[in-house]
């Protein structure tokens, strides 16, 4: 892919880098184009469907999202893909051995014999991620654009915010809310302890999930920090549940001060997209 030129407000010759990040999931889509150059946010939309789709489904939509904002129309510096689904697993690095990918997964998750598996290294945490893409996804975004990365949400997230932790003596449990889907990552000091993903309907398997996950570590709901963020505001149903039953509860804004595209922190984007890049 080529780079555009344009001009800066002094008239001076500038490369422009759009880049563009899209993440999928059976339960909705999202994506963001990013100027770097003008240090802004060119688009961006999060779409949740009514039902959880078939991978078949998700592409005819993403085709109609693109189709909307004429993405396919432009040229990217970068385009990342983000694949948000429960078919992963976490394996450490010293044990991890790459012709073993469908044994890392099938005691944890259902694979078929045609499944396409991928692994993402964390490098600076010893960890690999692997997991089952959305083949027809990435084979689509191909077409349109050429190379590209893809990467699972899980390796964004726990790549983001094991960066931006601050450390503390008690154990910090993120839970990142989205289309019923609950991503729990916890972490104590600069190590991670845990991160696994969990669909849910109902409000209650949302804190069975998250007490049972608690349980499982050993940690206690009464010193525990219990952060939440993404679709997710104080006084919901699902903080209010929490909050009953857990003492330090909170609502997480993500800092995207690494992020020089960004106009302000309050920018109201996904954070698996935005720290894809």
């Amino acid at each position: 892919m080529t780079k555009k030129e344009t001009k800066n407000n002094t008239g001076e010759l500038v490369e422009d880098f759009k880049k563009l990040s899209i993440q999928v999931s059976l339960n909705g889509l999202s994506f963001c184009v990013l100027n770097t150059v003008e240090n802004s946010i060119v688009s961006a939309e999060s779409v949740v469907f009514a039902k959880r789709l078939t991978p078949y489904e998700v592409l005819k939509r993403l085709k109609l999202l693109f189709s909307t904002h004429k993405i396919e129309q432009d040229q990217y510096s970068e385009v990342v893909v983000v694949h948000r689904n429960t078919l992963f697993s976490l394996v450490p690095k010293p044990l991890f051995n790459e012709e073993e990918l469908a044994n890392y997964l099938k005691f944890n998750t259902k694979i078929l014999a045609n499944d396409h598996l991928a692994y993402d290294e964390l490098d600076s945490f010893d960890i690999i991620n692997v997991y089952v893409p959305f083949v027809n996804i990435n084979n689509y975004i191909y077409d349109l654009f050429g190379e590209f990365t893809f990467k699972h949400n899980g390796t964004v997230l726990v790549e983001s915010l094991m960066n931006t932790h601050m450390a503390s003596k008690e154990p910090t449990c993120y839970v990142l809310i989205s289309e019923q889907q609950m991503d729990v990552t916890i972490i104590s000091g600069k190590k991670l302890l845990l991160y696994n993903s969990f669909t849910f309907i109902t409000k209650e398997d949302f804190l069975y999930y998250l007490l049972f996950t608690l349980e499982q570590l050993e940690l206690d709901t009464e010193s525990v920090f219990i952060k939440l963020f993404g679709q997710i505001e104080e006084g919901d149903d699902i903080y209010t549940l929490c909050y009953n039953y857990a003492k330090n509860v909170s609502i997480f804004f993500p800092s995207f001060s690494e992020h020089p595209h960004l106009n302000s922190k309050e920018e109201t984007i996904d954070f698996t997209v935005i720290n894809a890049f």
